[in-house]
């Protein structure tokens, strides 16, 4: 099955693609130096995909999620990690898996302690007050790590289906996509007629969006070889506060 590559963008050109088109894409190249790191520094944290702990929150009863969840602020230039919070999404924007709280594994201390980490949330954050062009100081952070497995025999990225996530900016960083055929991305304009479709294959290439614009989704994905998996890390971006559940809820 042929894969069709994204249209990558320069660093310098990733803040006008994303406020014209309301998303773009860097290669992992770009990655590091958009994040003032070394491109091995991020392929280091790659490792801690393996073994996550099973998403149990399914309702579609599979089990080919794996994920772990923390939460920062990045606020006055500075980053910090807040205490363990629950993942919380109404049902208006996630019909599956809205409206209830769901306590994630969080991530582990010695991923979010390197100075890769720090420096890729801080890029998004600095991103995201460049592309918004008004000050911003203080912007809600959530990361999910990501493995989707073939263990049914096809794993759903996305079992919510075409979506918006109720934030401010989404990253999707493809960390890895190993011994499986589809996982195609697809993003479109939620009040408008354009979209595109392509896959995240280069492992720390990027896919940055604008929430309030686009709306994502990606296929499932089959095994073409034992042990079949795609890693992924999420980033979300909110101003001001994260989302939590509603006094109703």
């Amino acid at each position: 099955m042929q894969i069709l590559p994204p249209k990558t963008v320069a660093v310098t050109e990733l803040n006008t693609t994303v406020q014209h088109k309301g998303y773009g894409m860097l290669n992992a190249t770009s990655v590091a130096e958009w994040a003032g790191c070394q491109l091995n520094e991020l392929q280091a944290l790659s490792p801690d995909w393996d073994n996550m702990p099973a998403d149990n929150y399914l309702k579609d009863g599979g089990r080919y999620r794996r994920r772990r969840h923390s939460s920062f602020v990045f606020e006055n230039g500075t980053l910090r990690q807040v205490p363990h919070r629950a993942h919380w999404q109404s049902l208006d924007y996630n019909a599956l898996h809205g409206g209830m709280e769901r306590w994630f594994e969080p991530m582990h201390e010695a991923t979010v302690a390197t100075p890769a980490w720090t420096k890729l949330l801080t890029a998004l954050a600095q991103t995201a007050t460049q592309v918004r062009g008004t000050p911003q100081t203080k912007w809600c952070i959530e990361a999910h790590q990501f493995r989707i497995d073939t263990t049914d025999g096809i794993g759903r990225p996305t079992p919510e289906g075409a979506h918006r996530d109720g934030v401010d900016f989404v990253a999707v960083f493809m960390v890895n996509r190993t011994h499986i055929k589809g996982g195609e991305t697809r993003v479109f304009e939620a009040n408008g007629p354009q979209g595109e479709r392509f896959t995240l294959s280069e492992p720390w290439s990027l896919m940055l969006l604008d929430d309030t614009r686009m709306i994502h989704e990606s296929t499932p994905i089959q095994p073409l070889a034992e042990g079949g998996h795609r890693d992924t890390l999420v980033l979300t971006c909110r101003a001001d506060k994260f989302q939590d559940a509603e006094p109703s809820a």
